[in-house]
């Protein structure tokens, strides 16, 4: 039986949630090692027949967990007016938003990577998909539209290439980026790219 300290039951979306949200922070407190059925359930005020009526097995509720953990409250994609600022701003905010997972990202490393044969570009793709995302997708598309870049320089790898840095810095060191390192990756990498050349130092 599920209910909460009131003794309401919930259902559908409210209570997966529930389950996912006990998911990460048992991830995040524990570790991979330490990740189980048992542990999510009684955090989550649930049983383990209900976990397991949606998730067959704990690995797919460590993804299922992790997807939420990773998509849950993302920041606003920024509108600044011009494509180097809105770049900054983007990268900024991931880095906030992406420094409260590395927690996640360093248990991973050191047990689920090693005994599934996991990798993070596995896991990307199979949480968020192989794109650069929505946030990087609208800025570009604005900066196309107010003529600040040629779309026909938006290679894919072009496209990817700042959050490609970004993730490669924030996975190396488990440590937020820096202002001069996010300033490097907009001013000294993309914008040469697609033909703006590098921006001066703010």
């Amino acid at each position: 039986m599920d209910l909460e300290t009131t003794g309401r039951r919930r259902r559908g979306q409210e209570l997966e949630a529930a389950i996912l949200g006990a998911a990460w922070d048992q991830l995040s407190a524990h570790g991979y090692a330490n990740f189980t059925i048992d542990a999510v359930a009684q955090a989550a005020g649930t049983s383990r027949s209900v976990i397991y009526r949606r998730w067959p097995d704990r690995d797919a509720l460590l993804i299922a967990g992790i997807e939420f953990g990773f998509t849950s409250d993302r920041p606003e994609i920024p509108d600044t007016g011009n494509l180097r600022d809105d770049l900054i701003a983007v990268l900024n905010a991931a880095n906030t938003y992406r420094a409260q997972q590395l927690p996640v990202m360093s248990a991973l490393m050191g047990t689920y990577f090693a005994q599934d044969g996991m990798t993070f570009a596995r896991l990307r793709t199979k949480v968020m998909g192989g794109g650069s995302g929505d946030s990087m997708d609208a800025i570009l598309q604005r900066a196309v539209g107010r003529g600040e870049i040629d779309s026909d320089l938006l290679t894919p790898r072009v496209r990817n290439v700042v959050f490609d840095l970004f993730r490669h810095d924030l996975l190396m060191t488990l440590s937020p980026l820096t202002e001069a390192d996010i300033t490097a990756i907009v001013d000294e990498v993309f914008l040469p790219l697609v033909g703006r050349g590098r921006q001066p130092s703010t």
